[in-house]
């Protein structure tokens, strides 16, 4: 299984409904903070704190999540995707 991860709370609702179209069953999403090349993040209203969403999927739709994000968000967003492997436990839920 694999599982890409993206921050942004304004954009959360708006990726979540393009991964699930892409073949996600489900995601995770938890507040973060951080800091990168665009600076801080202070997350003093809500729309301005980040998010992680982290979807458990096969490598496919890991993929074709993946390409789609960074081809639709990359450009405008301060935005990290990546994949990683993991093991899950319970593969029937996925």
């Amino acid at each position: 299984m694999n599982r890409p991860d993206v921050f942004r709370k304004c954009l959360e609702y708006t990726r979540v409904d393009d991964v699930k179209k892409l073949g996600a069953h489900g995601y995770t999403s938890v507040s973060a903070s951080g800091e990168g090349s665009r600076g801080a993040r202070k997350g003093d209203w809500d729309l301005n704190k980040n998010v992680r969403i982290e979807i458990v999927c096969d490598e496919r739709t890991a993929q074709a999540i993946a390409e789609h994000l960074m081809k639709t968000y990359y450009q405008d967003y301060a935005m990290i995707v990546y994949l990683s492997d993991v093991e899950v436990m319970r593969p029937q839920k996925f």
